[in-house]
């Protein structure tokens, strides 16, 4: 909004660096341009304000596809006014002397023209589409006409008004549809988790299996070491027992040998000294041969007595000591 000094018979504007001002007195222009500043009669001056800077306005409108499909657009058109003078004889833009207020609503009327231009574009290309087609499409196409229409519509050139940009945020089916179309890619989407999910899995089972194998064959590989083990060892301790065997056997025969060597030595022995005793028995009979009774009595009194135990106590009777004595002198007598 201008900025407008009011003095006694005088005004003064004084505009800023993004608006056009314009002073028109009995139809002629007298002062033109922006971040104008000059003085004027409020009785006889007319004048007018015109936005030069970039304005942003927001857009949502419903359209139809061509399966009868309701979608909504959100979009942002960028716009600028780049003949201020033609605007402000197309547009009100005539501000209140007094004050610096617009009279009317001149943007307001500008962004119902954006918007009404946007929208028809729009909802002629969705009608064309169905609604698989617009959603798969996405912003890009709806963008696009947006844009080449307005920039190509005589209209707003006529007006002076140029589209800088178009930006389409989104454009969406009903809550409802909209949920019934992402129903298919989530359950592709599933399905490939499912599937992923069960590669693992197969992944993981193969791998445990292969596992058991290598642990299997692990086992296998340890008893028939084990066994080839428990075989040598048999083997091991058969041959020691052999070994064994065969030096008993050995130790035993030559036991054997020394006992029947030691026994023929002793049966030598026994009959070299039975054969001596013999000889000496006899030779001892053949000495006892001539010697008398009495004599052979009294030495077998000695050799009696001396195998007899100790006698601490003799106790002789008078019919043995009678009997003696008879026998000696019987042969006394007898050997005279």
């Amino acid at each position: 909004m201008a900025d407008i000094a009011r003095y006694p018979f005088a005004r003064h504007l004084r505009g800023s660096s993004t608006t056009h001002v314009g002073h028109v007195r009995n139809g002629r222009t007298i002062h033109a341009g922006v971040g104008a500043s000059f003085w004027f009669r409020p009785l006889n001056a007319v004048l007018h304000e015109v936005p030069v800077d970039e304005r942003e306005l927001p857009l949502l409108f419903h359209a139809r596809t061509s399966d009868f499909q309701d979608v909504t657009v959100q979009a942002t058109i960028t716009y600028r006014v780049t003949d201020p003078s033609t605007a402000a004889g197309r547009i009100d833009f005539s501000i209140d002397p007094e004050t610096g207020a617009w009279r009317g609503t001149p943007l307001d009327q500008v962004a119902g023209l954006l918007t009404e231009s946007a929208q028809q574009y729009a909802i002629d290309m969705l009608a064309t589409v169905d609604l698989t087609d617009a959603m798969a499409g996405g912003v890009g196409p709806v963008r696009s006409v947006i844009t080449d229409g307005l920039r190509a519509d005589e209209r707003l050139a006529e007006t002076g008004i140029a589209v800088v940009g178009v930006r389409v945020v989104a454009v969406r089916p009903e809550p409802e549809v909209e949920k019934a179309l992402r129903t298919p890619t989530r359950e592709r989407v599933q399905q490939e988790s499912d599937r992923a999910t069960f590669e693992r899995r197969a992944i993981a089972v193969e791998r445990e299996r292969a596992i058991g194998e290598n642990e299997l064959q692990t086992q296998i590989e340890l008893a028939r070491r084990e066994e080839q083990l428990v075989s040598q060892r048999g083997a091991n301790t058969r041959r020691e027992a052999e070994e064994a065997a065969a030096a008993g056997a050995i130790a035993a025969e030559g036991e054997a040998r020394r006992t029947v060597t030691l026994a023929e030595a002793r049966a030598e022995g026994a009959r070299l000294a039975g054969a001596a005793e013999g000889d000496a028995e006899a030779a001892r009979m053949a000495a006892y041969r001539d010697v008398p009774e009495a004599v052979l009595l009294a030495l077998a009194a000695k050799e009696l007595a001396a195998h007899l135990p100790a006698i601490d106590t003799l106790v002789l009777s008078p019919d043995l000591v009678s009997t003696a004595l008879a026998q000696l002198a019987g042969g006394r007598t007898a050997a005279s």
